[in-house]
């Protein structure tokens, strides 16, 4: 009989452990849909995710090669040597000066660049830095 009260015990000490920590998780993930444990992006994070997603610029910029349009590394070493702002550029305030032959397929992306933010455009700038250094 006590080895019975024993066992019955170790059962509900489970019990208790069991729906304890399974209400410690609930209580994480609603707080981590909810935005209060939300893990800040870094700026190369969200430039990486506007180039690939939101600005499509991967379907004619390629990172070493030239594609439709010029590569990453191309634009990027342009833009360094001639001490240019690519962000201008994107934003229109600003005339192209890497391949200008192909500005006129450019200028039909202009109208999903303008959605973008000023910090996604400062991180596309810092995601495209970092990828045509690598």
């Amino acid at each position: 009989m006590q080895n019975t009260k024993g066992v019955l015990l170790l059962i509900m000490g489970f019990m208790l452990c069991f729906t304890g920590c399974q209400s410690e998780k609930k209580k994480e993930e609603t707080s981590v849909k909810i935005g209060v444990k939300k893990k800040e992006s870094s700026p190369f994070d969200v430039g990486r995710a506007v180039f690939n997603g939101k600005g499509k610029c991967y379907t004619c910029h390629k990172v070493d090669k030239k594609s439709i349009g010029p590569s990453v590394i191309e634009i990027m070493k342009v833009y360094a040597e001639k001490e240019a702002d690519v962000i201008a550029f994107l934003k229109q305030e600003a005339e192209p000066i890497v391949d200008p032959e192909t500005y006129t397929v450019m200028k039909t992306n202009f109208s999903i660049i303008k959605t973008f933010t000023e910090e996604e455009l400062k991180a596309l700038e810092v995601y495209m830095t970092q990828i045509s250094k690598q």
